[in-house]
This record gives C-alpha cells, sequence and structure tokens, in this order.
C-alpha cells in the first residue's frame, strides 16, 4: 500500500488501442501506481469497453514507472475515516473489478515489473498470462498495517503449496518473481532487459489466439532455477509451524524452530509478526484457511465485508493507528 493520493487532474490510467490489442497501462509512478478511485474508475472503464469491442482480441496491462501496482492508496482510506462508508463506492468497484478480470472474456497479459503487492497483484494473478522479470517483487503484507488479505487472496493463498497462503498472509513475506512463477502465481519469467521487446512482439501479433500469444511468450522466457536461500526451500518448517490451529500456536511453533541450526531466517519473522495487529492476524489466518472450502466470488464477498467493517472500526481502530504511526514518523 502506499501512502500519497493522486494528482486530481492526472490520467491516472492510460488506454491505447492498436488494430486488435489494448494496452493499459496504470499511471501514477510517483506513488507506485497505488489503487485511487480515479484508477479504479478509469481501469474498469476500459476493460468493459475493451471486452463488448468486437475487434478487441489481446488486452495488455502494465504499470507505468518502477512498480506495476502496490495496492490500495491508503490516503483514501485514512481521509476517509470520518465520514460513513467514504470508501464504499470505490471499495465495491474493486471487488467487483477483481471479479471480473477473473472471468474476463478477451486473452489478458500482464507485464509486471517492479512492486505487486496485495490488491494490485490481484490484476495479476488471475490473468491467462502473466510476465515477471527479476525486478518483480510480490507481497501480500496487509495483516502487518491492521487490514487483512483481501482482493481475493484469501482464495488465491489458500490453493498454493503446503500452507505457503498462510505464511504470506501472516508475514507479508515478499517473493522474487522466479518464486512466484515457482508456485503458480505467475505465469512466465522474462528477464527484464526483454519486457520491452516482448511487449512490442505481443502487439505486432496482434491477436489473442491463446496458443499464439503463449508461443511468443515462451520465446522470451527463461528457465526458473530458485536461489539457495529461497524461503520456498524452507516448505518443511512452513508447513510444519504455519499449519497450526491458532495465531498462538503458530508463534509457539515458530519460536521452537528458531532455536534450531540454520533456522535464523526465523528471528525475523516472528519480529514482523510480533509487532503486527494480533486482531488482524487471526483476521487473516481465519479468512484464508475459509478460503479452502470456498469459491473466488464467495471469498470476495466475505473480504468485501471484512474490508467495511474494518474501515467502519466495527472489528478495531488498529489500521488508523498504524497509519497515525507512520503518519507521524514521515513528520519527524
Amino acid at each position: 500500500m502506499a501512502p500519497s493520493s493522486a494528482v486530481p487532474d492526472e490520467q491516472v490510467v492510460v488506454g491505447e488501442e492498436i488494430e486488435h490489442v489494448r494496452v493499459v497501462t496504470l499511471n501514477r509512478p510517483r506513488q507506485l501506481n497505488a489503487i485511487s478511485p480515479e484508477l479504479v474508475s478509469q481501469l474498469a472503464t476500459y476493460l468493459e469497453k475493451w471486452e463488448k469491442d468486437e475487434k478487441a482480441e489481446l488486452v495488455i496491462i502494465k504499470g507505468a514507472g518502477r512498480a506495476f501496482c502496490a495496492g490500495g492508496d491508503l490516503r483514501v482510506f485514512y481521509d476517509g475515516r470520518k465520514i460513513k462508508d467514504a470508501c464504499l463506492e470505490v471499495v465495491y468497484r474493486f471487488y467487483w473489478l477483481c471479479y471480473h478480470i477473473s472471468t474476463y472474456k478477451k486473452t489478458q497479459v500482464a507485464l509486471v515489473h517492479g512492486i505487486s503487492m496485495g490488491g494490485g497483484a490481484a490484476l495479476m494473478v488471475p490473468l491467462k498470462f502473466s510476465v515477471v522479470t527479476e525486478k518483480t517483487v510480490f507481497a501480500t503484507p496487509e495483516a502487518s498495517f491492521g487490514f487483512h488479505t483481501d482482493c481475493g487472496f484469501s482464495y488465491y493463498h489458500s490453493r498454493l503449496p503446503g500452507y505457503l497462503g498462510e505464511y504470506l498472509a501472516l508475514t507479508g513475506g515478499r517473493l522474487s518473481g522466479k518464486e512466484i512463477v515457482a508456485v503458480g502465481v505467475a505465469t512466465h519469467f522474462v528477464p527484464y532487459e526483454k519486457i520491452v521487446e516482448l511487449e512490442k512482439r505481443l502487439i505486432s501479433l496482434n491477436s489473442g489466439d491463446e496458443n499464439a500469444v503463449r508461443s511468443v511468450i515462451e520465446e522470451f522466457s527463461s528457465e526458473v532455477k530458485l536461489d539457495e536461500e529461497s524461503i520456498l526451500n524452507k516448505q518443511s518448517i512452513i508447513n510444519e509451524c504455519f499449519s497450526k490451529d491458532s495465531l498462538e500456536e503458530i508463534i509457539k511453533s515458530l519460536e521452537a524452530e528458531a532455536y534450531k541450526e540454520g533456522n535464523g531466517w526465523i528471528d525475523a519473522v516472528l519480529k514482523g509478526m510480533k509487532r503486527s495487529s494480533p486482531t488482524a492476524l487471526k483476521i487473516a489466518l481465519r479468512s484464508v484457511r475459509e478460503g479452502r472450502n470456498q469459491t473466488l466470488p464467495e471469498c470476495l464477498k466475505k473480504e468485501f465485508r471484512l474490508t467495511m467493517n474494518i474501515l467502519r472500526t466495527t472489528i478495531s481502530k488498529d489500521m488508523y493507528e498504524v497509519i497515525d504511526v507512520v503518519s507521524l514518523a514521515e513528520q519527524i
């Protein structure tokens, strides 16, 4: 999540129509393309228009600058805290957009470099083709600042190998481009230096034929080989600890594992979790666990209710208190 708001008159989403190809660029580079009401409205307008356009066959989604999308703009939520349901419309619209993207009738390709977090990653994960690079950073850090795992990620996380989803939801742990391809969050890894040429080739393909699009992407793709220190190589420990029934048991299990040789990485995990809102962590854990037996629409409905109750402070005021602390720190 990014802390700034958009310039009012800024064109926060840029759409291009090139014969049978449509290119949409999230255009808030100074705010890491964070999700604002204007961005949601403009992106939805383009996607709705193109889905109905018989000439449109292929839609490419990318971000301007050094990020794909940093997730929801926290300042939008914070600024609306004193007005009842000030963010209801944008939250509902974005959740609808998350579902719409997952059922979109045209072939979609996400070209993802830099940060792709939270709701921003929801613009990548459901697509038929999601291309990442060595500069891609994926995370769902919402619980760490008093929020919850939203925008469909109680569904997506619950379907990751073992209990990796619980780990990502509770720790906000970051995965690299190679790692998210390895676990199926993204479909292809392409070196950053080849992304511009890949985009040109996709545009020149001028077709939404899935096999043809896949063939072009695979020409540029590289085999994924995980680094020795990858968190994915810790899957057995993650499964052991994050399979426990409660947050307290998960922390206790992590503390026990931290004493064992070679498990120094757990110290940072524990420090982060103990600094986070216990309420938010418990909500995230339960939500991901429930997601295993829910469809994507069911997860989105559940997450929408959670989001609105958190914004209304029906559950807790933890998120607003975290933003207050961050804002104070920025002023010092």
